[in-house]
């Protein structure tokens, strides 16, 4: 075959992958907007009391029973419907977004979250990161918006003026479970087993992070250093060097990673880049002295800790309302 058929056949590929793609979107939309309109019915009818309770389940067995080929339609689902209709009916904003995921990740997410910012957060990184419901549930188990929250309010002055679009990039803490390393670990071990589940990595990390590659070598007059791991993000178009520090964070921390910094800025970040910023992965930290150490430092540096267990999101939940109560 030659190679300009090859291009040809590639093209009508393409075309017909591009149009099963917008078929199921728009299945998907017509179906959320099928249980948003059921919801509003059920929800508008028990509130004018003209049904009561038992009617809906009355509902669902008349569905079951004269219209066998409908499937989805139980009492339990039913009530979800309104649950959902009810919970976004205030909030139009949001309309488009609930159309653009799955019946699956709508429910996890308007059950699951509590407030209207965590939700809308959910619905966002869900479409833009292209979460499975898998990688949702597990989002949502770790506290990913209370943690991504609680980075954005720590972001430095210098980080803010160098990236203006770094919100939700970075977190002040990284769920790590997946390693499933014992509590006494050293740097190494936390590097490999970085390297090995290097998709969960992503995953956590965020989907714009590419990995450039671990012992990053840069040279330095005659001597060379190793950068623990380098990635570079899409959206904020740098560098993000990880120092990885399987103790406690202490200030002598930062002029190493300032060192690695300023190499990747002279020596290998393109002239079309950002510059590169510094991320210390620590397995735990004092508040008071990274915010010491950090309050003159002029670098583009942030300090974040590893957790190597899904966290408790209620304590998160309280961190997160004593930072913005403060």
């Amino acid at each position: 075959m030659q190679l300009s058929q090859q291009q040809n056949f590639s093209e009508i590929v393409l075309m017909i992958r591009q149009a099963q793609y917008n078929a199921m979107k728009t299945v998907n939309a017509e179906m959320i907007n099928l249980y948003w309109n059921v919801g509003e019915y059920i929800s508008k009818q028990l509130d004018s009391s003209k049904w009561g309770e038992s009617v809906v389940k009355e509902l669902a067995v008349y569905l079951s029973k004269h219209e066998p080929d409908l499937k989805g339609f139980s009492d339990k689902n039913l009530w979800r419907m309104k649950q959902f209709y009810e919970t976004y009916k205030d909030y139009p904003k949001l309309s488009t977004l609930l159309r653009e995921i799955s019946w699956s990740h709508n429910l996890a997410i308007f059950s699951r979250c509590k407030t209207v910012e965590e939700r809308e957060f959910y619905l966002n990184i869900s479409k833009k990161e292209s979460y499975s419901f898998r990688e949702l549930d597990r989002q949502i188990s770790s506290g990913l918006f209370e943690r991504t929250m609680i980075g954005n309010a720590k972001l430095s002055t210098v980080l803010r003026e160098i990236h203006p679009d770094i919100t939700n990039s970075f977190k002040d803490s990284y769920i790590l479970e997946f390693l499933g390393l014992p509590e006494s670990h050293n740097e190494s071990e936390l590097q490999k087993g970085l390297i090995s589940q290097m998709r969960n990595f992503i995953l956590e990390l965020g989907k714009d992070f590419l990995f450039v590659g671990e012992e990053y070598r840069v040279q330095v007059g005659n001597s060379d250093f190793y950068i623990d791991l380098l990635f570079f993000h899409r959206g904020l178009q740098c560098l993000i060097a990880f120092e990885l520090k399987a103790d406690k964070f202490k200030p002598e921390h930062l002029g190493q990673l300032n060192f690695y910094l300023e190499a990747l800025d002279r020596d290998v970040k393109k002239p079309n880049e950002n510059p590169s910023i510094g991320i210390l992965l620590c397995k735990d930290k004092d508040t008071e002295v990274v915010e010491y150490a950090l309050s003159r430092y002029l670098s583009p540096t942030m300090v974040s800790e590893y957790k190597t267990q899904l966290p408790d999101k209620k304590i998160l939940q309280r961190k997160l309302h004593e930072l913005f109560d403060k």
